[in-house]
């Protein structure tokens, strides 16, 4: 026990442990949330929110669409990576599955956007054509049976995942039975990643949950801009430039309105002009000063802005004062 937490030990479990890239499955246990499951010592271990006593039988109940949300995420990771290597022999370096994007890393430095199209579209064919997922464990001496992806790492308890004629691979995750299954894999969006890309990517309901989200903000954008969402972006770029040229007009106008009051400020017969102001920015008062010493080189500026929560004061002399 751990505070409200208690950790629990059973002889077998259909919990999956956060392992190989994919998180921990969550759901009920004997009556007790699960919220975390991992492995420590070689052992599987659920953290749950309630007590259970020691040598009860207990059920469990996992929560299946968060499952299944990570079987898709996890074959269609399989199935992208293995197009990646069949395409242009890029090998996968790393596997991160999160909560809203998955991604893979990239043994190379640059992809084309060309190369991602053709990755996607091979990976999205393997899904169509319905191929069975199969599991089957071998010993160590049996892997050279196998055209196997990349190295395994463990000497027992070897679980091969095996697309057919496609992807033979060391996966002790969770997987569907068909291809099928996974819908659809849409990349996202790359990044470098030090001597690597990453590729974000999302599978099956993820893709229909970024279409919805991408959808309604699209919607949204292009109605406030008064154009169809095609023209979105085009509208927007145009939107932009009218506001750095109005931003760059109002910058103008506020110079020489500044110039004005400096004059007025210069030239009142005081050696040293003090003004309080409220509300003007330090950015404002620095320019202010220094159009003021520019115009009489002969007087000191002390300007002083109270703006709300803080006093903020400028000083400044001209090139005649000592």
């Amino acid at each position: 026990a751990n505070g409200d937490a208690y950790d629990v030990l059973l002889d077998r479990s259909a919990f999956y442990p956060t392992s190989g890239g994919q998180p921990f499955d969550t759901g009920v246990l004997g009556g007790s949330k699960v919220t975390d499951v991992n492995v420590s010592g070689g052992e599987v271990w659920h953290t749950v929110d309630g007590p259970l006593t020691v040598g009860d039988t207990v059920h469990g109940v996992i929560d299946w669409l968060r499952r299944f949300d990570h079987m898709q995420q996890h074959t269609g990771q399989h199935i992208l990576t293995a197009a990646f290597v069949e395409l242009f022999d890029y090998q996968t370096v790393s596997f991160h599955l999160g909560s809203e994007l998955v991604a893979i890393d990239l043994n190379i430095a640059e992809v084309t956007a060309e190369q991602l199209a053709e990755a996607e579209k091979r990976a999205n064919d393997i899904v169509l054509e319905n191929r069975p997922i199969e599991t089957t464990w071998v010993t160590k001496y049996e892997l050279t049976q196998y055209n196997l992806r990349k190295d395994v790492t463990v000497d027992e308890d070897i679980r091969l995942v095996i697309i057919p004629d496609y992807d033979y691979n060391g996966c002790g995750g969770t997987h569907p039975t068909s291809t099928g299954q996974v819908q659809l894999i849409k990349i996202m969006e790359i990044e470098k990643m030090k001597s690597n890309i990453r590729v974000h990517f999302v599978c099956g309901n993820r893709v229909r949950e970024q279409l919805t989200m991408r959808k309604t903000v699209l919607t949204d954008v292009a109605r406030q801009l008064s154009v169809p969402e095609k023209d979105a972006s085009i509208a927007l770029t145009k939107l932009m430039a009218s506001a750095k040229q109005t931003e760059k007009a109002l910058a103008e106008t506020r110079d020489a309105l500044l110039g004005y009051e400096a004059k007025e400020y210069a030239h009142a017969g005081e050696a040293v002009v003090g003004r309080i102001f409220e509300n003007r920015t330090i950015q404002e008062l620095q320019k202010l000063a220094r159009f003021m010493t520019t115009e009489n080189a002969d007087i000191t500026a002390i300007l002083i802005a109270n703006n709300e929560d803080k006093l903020q004061f400028v000083a400044a002399r001209g090139a005649n004062v000592e």
